[in-house]
This record gives C-alpha cells, sequence and structure tokens, in this order.
C-alpha cells in the first residue's frame, strides 16, 4: 500500500488517538512535513465530480490489473506497454508539477499535454506490437517513431522527478548521457523502449505481473482492522513491561510493515498509536520518533511478506519463495532484537514503568480475532507450496480479506471500503512502478554499454579485491539509490544495479547474501540522513527535531547497518552452509549463530544506549563495543575474545550498580 493512502488515512486519527495530556503533532502537522520531504505524499487536490472521475480511473486500473496478472496471454510489448501507459495517465492525474500546488481540481494544460504525449505512444505500440517487433532495429528509421519513445521516456523521467525523487533520476540522467556517447543513437532508442532490455526490462515486468496484485492485497488487509488487532496484540503482549508502549510499537509495526510495503506509510500508521503512548510513558519524542520509524523500516525486512519483496528475491535470485522467507528470518530477529534491547535499556535508564494491566487488551478478547490473519496464513502457504502462481495467491488472498472484513464486527468491511481499496491500490502502484521503469533503464543502458563490467573493474580496483572496502562502496550507492524509493522498486533498483558488483567472483559474495545485502542497505534509507523520510514522519506526530529523530533512528537500528556485513561475510546467517555438513552439524551452527548473533547484538545496543545496570562510562562502551562486533564476525576466536569482553563489562556493571545500591 502506498504511503500517500495511509497517511491520507491515519494522519486524521493522531489527534483522536493521542492521550489528551500529551503534546503530539496533528494531522497537518504530519501533512505538512510530509509535503515537505515526502514526494510521494504531494498529490492534486480534486474534489466534487472530477474526484470521482479519478477515484473510479485508480479503480478501473486496479480490477484490469488483477484481470491481466490472472488471465491475459498477451505478448509482454502488449501487456507492458498498456500497464506503462495507464501509469503515465494516472500519474499525472496525482502528482503536480511541484510541491504546494493545492488549488482543487486543477490540472494546467501542460501537464495534459505531456500526460497525452507519454502515453499515447505506448497504447499505439500495444495496437501494433506485432509489426514493430518484426521491424526490428529498423524502426528506428523512422522519425516518428524515434520522436515518439522520447517523448515517453521524457514523460516517464518527469513524473519520476514528482513521485520519487531527484536521486535516482540523476543516475538515469547520467547514465543516459553516457550510453549516447558510446552507443549509436538509433540502436539506444530501440533498445530502450523497443525492447525488453530498456523500460520493459524486468523490474516493470515484475511490476505488472506481481507487484500490483500484492499492492492491492496490502490494501485490502488494511481495511480488514488487522493494524488494530496487531496493536493490541503487541499491547497484551508487553505493554505492561518497563517502557512498554516502546516495545509496543517495536512488535506493532514489525508486524504491520512487512505487508505495508512503505516504511513511512506504516510509521504514521502504528505511530498515530504508539507515539503519544511513549511520550506519556516518559521517553523524549525524538526517542519515541525514532524508535517508530526504525520499526516500521525494519518492518519491510520482516518474513514471511517483506513488503512483497520475498516474492521479488525468489523471482531474481531463482529459488522458492519459501527458501527467500526461511533465509530472511535470522537477520529479521536480529535487527528487531537490536531495536528492542535499545528500547528496554533506555527505559531503565530513565526508570520509566509500562501501561496498568488494567488498561491493557485482554488476550482472551484478541484471540477470537485471529481469524483476520487468515488472509496472510492462506497466501503464505499457496505460495511456498508452489501449487499456486503468486498473483493467483495474492488474488485469492485479497477474495478472503473481503471475506474476513465482512466477519469482523468491529471494522466491518463495506462496499464503499472495497472501492476505497482499489483505488488506494491503483494509487500506490504509481511510485512503484516508475521507480521500476527507471530501474529498467538504468539496467538497458549498462547492458547496452557493458558498463557492468567497468563499474566490477573499479570497484574492484578501489577495493583491491577486499570484500569489505566493496562491500562498503556498494552500501553508499544503495543507500543513495534508496531515498525516497518505494520498498519494491527499491530492490528491484538495488537486485539489477549494486547486485551484481558483489557477485562478482573477484568480490566473492554468494548469491542470496549479496541480493540480502542491497536489500537491507537501500531500505534503510528511509532512516539514514539526509533523507530520512520514515524519520521525518515520526518527528511529525512526536513534534520532534526531524533531524535529531533520524540519527536517533539510525543509532536505534544499529543492527540494520551491521548484519548485512556479517552475513556478507558469514553466509550461515542465512542458512547458507557447506556442502557435505551433516544434520546435527549444521543445526549446531545455526544454534551458535544465533546465540553469538544475538549476545553481540546485545553489546553494541548496551554501547550505543550507555546504559547496563547503571551509566557506562566511556572506555567500557568501547570495549563492550569491540566485545559485542567480534561475537558477530564469524569464528570461534572472535566469539571467545567477544563472550569474554561482553560478559566482564556486564559483571562490571552489576557490581557496581550493587555498590551504589548499597551506599
Amino acid at each position: 500500500m502506498s504511503s500517500n493512502d495511509l497517511e491520507k488515512k491515519t494522519a486524521g486519527e493522531v489527534a483522536e488517538t493521542a492521550t489528551p495530556d500529551v503534546d503530539v503533532g496533528t494531522a497537518a502537522d504530519v501533512e505538512a512535513i510530509m509535503k515537505k520531504y515526502d514526494n510521494e505524499s504531494n498529490t492534486r487536490v480534486w474534489e466534487g465530480l472530477p474526484k470521482t472521475i479519478v477515484r473510479w480511473v485508480s479503480v478501473a486500473f486496479s480490477l484490469y490489473s488483477i484481470y491481466v496478472t490472472l488471465f491475459s496471454t498477451a505478448l509482454p510489448e502488449v501487456r507492458l506497454t498498456m500497464f506503462l501507459g495507464m501509469i503515465l495517465i494516472l500519474g499525472y492525474l496525482h502528482y503536480p508539477i511541484k510541491k504546494g500546488e493545492q488549488k482543487p481540481n486543477y490540472l494546467p494544460w501542460y501537464d495534459i499535454l505531456i500526460m497525452i504525449l507519454g502515453a499515447a505512444p505506448f497504447f499505439y505500440f500495444a495496437a501494433n506490437a506485432k509489426s514493430i517487433i518484426q521491424m526490428a532495429t529498423t524502426v528506428t528509421k523512422n522519425p516518428v517513431m524515434i520522436v515518439i519513445a522520447i517523448l515517453s521516456i521524457l514523460a516517464l523521467m518527469e513524473l519520476c522527478r514528482r513521485c520519487v525523487g531527484i536521486p535516482i533520476l540523476c543516475v538515469v540522467g547520467v547514465l543516459l548521457v553516457y550510453t549516447f556517447v558510446n552507443v549509436r543513437f538509433g540502436k539506444v532508442i530501440y533498445d530502450l523502449f523497443y525492447t525488453t532490455t530498456g523500460v520493459m526490462n524486468t523490474p516493470i515486468n515484475v511490476c505488472a505481473k506481481y507487484i500490483v496484485v500484492f499492492i492491492i492485497f496490502g490494501a485490502f488487509l488494511e481495511r480488514t482492522g488487522i493494524s488494530a488487532f496487531f496493536i493490541d496484540l503487541a499491547n497484551s503482549l508487553c505493554g505492561s513491561s518497563a517502557g512498554g508502549p516502546a516495545k509496543v510499537a517495536v512488535i506493532s509495526s514489525a508486524l504491520c510493515g512487512m505487508v505495508s510495503g512503505s516504511s513511512v506509510g506504516n510509521t504514521v500508521t502504528t505511530g498515530s498509536v504508539t507515539i503519544p503512548m511513549m511520550k506519556k510513558c516518559g521517553y523524549k519524542p525524538e526517542f519515541a520518533g525514532a524508535v517508530e520509524a526504525a520499526s516500521s523500516t525494519g518492518g519491510q525486512i520482516m518474513p514471511p511478506i517483506m513488503g512483497a519483496a520475498a516474492f521479488l528475491m525468489a523471482e531474481y535470485m531463482g529459488v522458492p519463495y519459501g527458501t527467500v522467507a526461511l533465509k530472511a528470518i535470522l537477520p529479521a530477529v536480529l535487527y528487531f532484537a537490536g531495536i528492542y534491547i535499545a528500547v528496554h535499556l533506555e527505559a531503565r535508564k530513565l526508570n520509566l514503568k509500562g501501561i496498568p494491566k488494567e488498561d491493557l487488551p485482554k488476550m482472551s478478547k484478541l484471540l477470537p480475532k485471529l481469524y483476520l490473519l487468515l488472509p496472510l496464513i492462506i497466501l503464505v502457504i499457496l505460495v511456498a507450496t508452489n501449487r499456486y502462481t503468486m498473483q493467483f495467491a495474492a488474488t485469492l488472498a485479497i477474495f478472503i480479506c473481503i471475506a474476513v472484513g465482512f466477519i469482523n464486527k468491529d471494522d466491518r468491511l463495506n462496499l464503499t471500503k472495497i472501492i476505497d481499496a482499489l483505488e488506494a491500490g491503483g494509487k500506490g502502484v504509481i511510485t512503484v512502478a516508475v521507480a521500476c521503469a527507471m530501474a529498467g533503464l538504468v539496467a538497458g543502458c549498462i547492458t547496452s554499454t557493458g558498463l557492468a563490467s567497468t563499474l566490477i573493474r573499479v570497484i574492484v580496483k578501489i577495493s583491491g579485491g577486499r570484500a569489505f572496502i566493496a562491500l562498503f562502496l556498494t552500501m553508499l550507492c544503495c543507500i543513495i539509490l534508496g531515498m525516497g524509493v518505494p520498498t519494491t522498486a527499491n530492490y528491484c533498483i538495488m537486485a539489477a544495479t549494486t547486485a551484481p558488483i558483489l557477485i562478482d567472483p573477484r568480490i566473492g559474495v554468494p548469491l542470496v547474501c549479496a541480493h540480502f545485502f542491497v536489500f537491507y542497505f537501500g531500505i534503510v534509507a528511509d532512516i539514514t540522513p539526509p533523507v530520512a523520510l520514515a524519520a521525518y514522519a515520526g518527528s511529525a506526530i512526536a513534534k520532534a527535531p526531524p533531524m535529531k529523530t533520524a540519527f536517533n533512528a539510525t543509532r536505534i537500528a544499529i543492527a540494520a547497518f551491521i548484519v548485512p556485513y556479517i552475513l556478507a561475510m558469514n553466509p550461515a546467517m542465512v542458512f547458507e552452509f557447506a556442502e557435505g555438513l551433516s544434520g546435527a552439524a549444521v543445526a549446531g551452527q545455526v544454534v551458535l549463530i544465533v546465540v553469538t548473533s544475538m549476545l553481540g547484538i546485545f553489546g553494541v545496543a548496551a554501547a550505543l544506549n550507555g546504559f547496563l545496570f547503571r551509566p557506562i562510562n566511556p572506555l567500557f562502551r568501547v570495549v563492550l563495543a569491540v566485545g559485542g562486533l567480534c561475537m558477530m564476525i564469524p569464528g570461534v576466536l572472535t566469539d571467545v575474545i567477544g563472550l569474554a569482553l561482553v560478559a566482564v563489562i556486564c559483571v562490571l556493571q552489576k557490581l557496581g550498580a550493587k555498590k551504589e545500591a548499597a551506599a
């Protein structure tokens, strides 16, 4: 589901869900800060009849997309050009040329012109696909065919600027210039527009085939009331413990975020409830906003759904979906364990209490609502067993959502909500599809110029063949390219551009590890300054400084910056073991990895927090951090050293706390 849809649905509820005596951001505060930082939040204002027309256009697009993914046998060139033409129409109906345009029912003539000139060539291609394909490269001998191709590509790039952002567009622009300089003009146009190696490359094909259905599924799932159920469940489990509201934020955001596909949208959805609770409990505003942002971002790496990215990873890596979900478990557990430890230590440091048990939801009342999980359970089972296609499984899950929604008397689904979900699904696809189209252009330019091998040579030369330096450079690329890009499109971009660098034999990162590495660092762009959209959303609700919230989120989510390096150097973390190992040996390695990694995360989190039984002095914090990192680095020697360092500091802190208490 798009962050824009979630923000509009939930931002207005912030004031209502907040505790009266807690100062939290209003709907206007959230909207203002998101319009300032998040391109996807800057949409046109439609009212009256125009609003109804735009609404039904989105609904029709969603229904068409579901039909095509299930039943269409048309050529890819027909399916994808129709899809892109519709995306351009939807995109220009929703996104104005600049931020701050709020004039109701205003669609300037130049946007109408760009929309028509950009979409018409795609529809023309779809109507004449067979003859155009037969013409092959001779199609570019016709000046008109060259012009319409250029117009469509430019219209897509302009829409990308409006709804996704500048960073990826800069990359595309540089690559296009490089390609036109080094490759014959006509061949570039042919490759990028008239074949499936450019705009219609794998990313947009996957988007039109899989992602669109999962985005619509997420919109329906949200309207079953499952978010409220997840929050109530988290409250019942840990709301009464020390600093309980922050732990509720961690758990509920992990559960909600795995299906939302949007770090920002998840932050606003659950944050409107959890951030006021955290502030009332005693957490500082910037810490409360940071916890929600870090947790919501982590929801995108949470199996089994991973914001629909799990299904894409299966497609890109050529492995079963169940394998991807299994391999994602331990890294996700470590990520959320790090955040959970951080909020627990902060609660102890501030001597915070939990929510009184009498104010918490009763588990006895939540258990009868477990049927809300039925769409997720059936979706995972259908996809994991490989008996049905992913798009069929997602469509079936949508119908199960509708059935479940009708049963839920507390938040019953009705025809209006069904139409809302279809509208939200159509709108949510826009930014993902545009980003995927840009990823296709990137891949097309790299293929046409042979730039991939050049980039790999440069990375290998700079790194001197040392994997760690290559990983660091790739991390920087992922964070820059991932700024403001939705989860699913984010992964498409990373898989097409940065993963091949790590897979190269001279770097030597295994296929699965490389894809997880680039996926993680693409996602954490949402909490990494200076463009930390999820953190900015959290800061708006918490009424905290945006940049201060972003730095706190980065500190809290430190595991996201460590775990990818560890799994890249130790594939056993994603259950990649050497051939020939017995079952007992594999089980032993898994247990060892889990134990040492969890202790390592504990050491690093405590060092960054600066509290363990009592405040930690700077020297002990350094030793604790070194010990934690050692336990996360593969090897018996590093594990022993790390365990000894962490254990010594823990004992010294405990003894010191006892002395202070006695005094």
